[in-house]
């Protein structure tokens, strides 16, 4: 027997040793998504920040109430006035009134529409175009900073520069400026707009500032080095390491551009008359009820708007603690 050659009892003792090894990595290779989530520090961090999970709560609870109005309730109908019909306007909530607790739980307002409905209703048009405002300004301020930064020279200066125009002006004002300029039939839509152009630069400069850092790694120098294209680089190596401070930055963001959207409202700039919007109902309770002591005619869409960007903005503070822990010691 050649002594290369392992006996019977060598080759079981090592047998189940393989085995071992080739079964850890068949778990390793087995472990799904769930697994790989729970193994997340960011995840695990996020979760053991209470106010974070409060947060977490009240957006899945808005977007619950959102997608169920959208779909039970009909547009039309809730922007149609009743007056005229066995329903009274501005009649006090059912449950301190003198009809059924169960009747108008939030009240009717001028128009003598239901309040409770078109509260519901509210919550998904601020998450629809709150969505779609941060969404695009996401993408146009990613774009241009990553670009800003890596050409740098005269593309740098030429894109922060006007950047840095657009920051210097109060965002509610710059929006009002631009929201003017779009027709007025677009209703929401030109609200959008508007805070698109004021949200992009905050996103292309937080951008530029982590894509320098990433830049100035050696493996991006390498990349280059091997001959890979622009695009490649920004899209493979610079752009997925810039997501964190994106992260926090657009949830912080939704809850402002719902609060801008309403304000916009408001002040007679965003939802045309009728149209079951948080601030253009504020705008009607103040208008038909507040100094007359009809306080549920404001007071209900001002809550919900106020719980909703308090969802967004406890995320995203605990977003950023989880991504940014430097941040969070330096605040403690």
């Amino acid at each position: 027997m050649s002594a290369d050659t392992p006996t019977d009892t060598e080759a079981d003792t090592a047998s189940p040793a393989a085995t071992d090894a080739d079964g850890a990595v068949d778990r390793r290779q087995t472990r799904g998504f769930v697994g790989r989530l729970r193994a997340s520090p960011f995840l695990s961090d996020l979760l053991s920040n209470r106010l974070a999970v409060v947060g977490l709560s009240i957006i899945v609870g808005m977007v619950v109430v959102a997608v169920y109005a959208r779909f039970v309730y009909d547009l039309g109908a809730l922007t149609q006035s009743r007056l005229g019909t066995e329903v009274a306007d501005r009649t006090p909530p059912g449950w301190i009134g003198p009809a059924a607790w169960n009747q108008h739980l939030f009240g009717t307002d001028a128009a003598a529409r239901d309040i409770y409905k078109r509260c519901l209703y509210g919550a998904w048009l601020a998450l629809k175009f709150g969505t779609i405002t941060v969404s695009v300004s996401t993408v146009l301020g990613v774009s241009l900073g990553i670009v800003a930064a890596y050409y740098g020279d005269v593309t740098d200066n030429v894109v922060m520069r006007t950047m840095d125009v657009l920051l210097a002006f109060p965002s509610l004002l710059l929006a009002l400026a631009l929201v003017a300029i779009f027709p007025r039939e677009l209703g929401l839509w030109r609200a959008v707009a508007a805070l698109t152009l004021v949200y992009t630069p905050r996103f292309a400069r937080v951008v530029r500032g982590a894509a320098l850092t990433v830049l100035e790694d050696e493996y991006v120098d390498a990349t280059v080095a091997l001959g890979a294209a622009d695009p490649r680089i920004l899209v493979r190596h610079v752009l997925p390491n810039t997501l964190a401070p994106v992260t926090v930055q657009s949830t912080l963001n939704f809850g402002l551009a719902i609060i801008d959207l309403a304000a916009l409202s408001f002040l007679g700039f965003g939802a045309q008359a009728g149209t079951p919007s948080w601030g253009l109902m504020l705008a009607r309770g103040v208008d038909n009820g507040l100094l007359t002591g009809k306080w549920w005619l404001s007071f209900f869409p001002g809550l919900l708007l106020a719980i909703t960007v308090l969802g967004f903005n406890l995320l995203g503070d605990g977003m950023r603690d989880a991504l940014d822990p430097r941040m969070r010691e330096a605040v403690d």
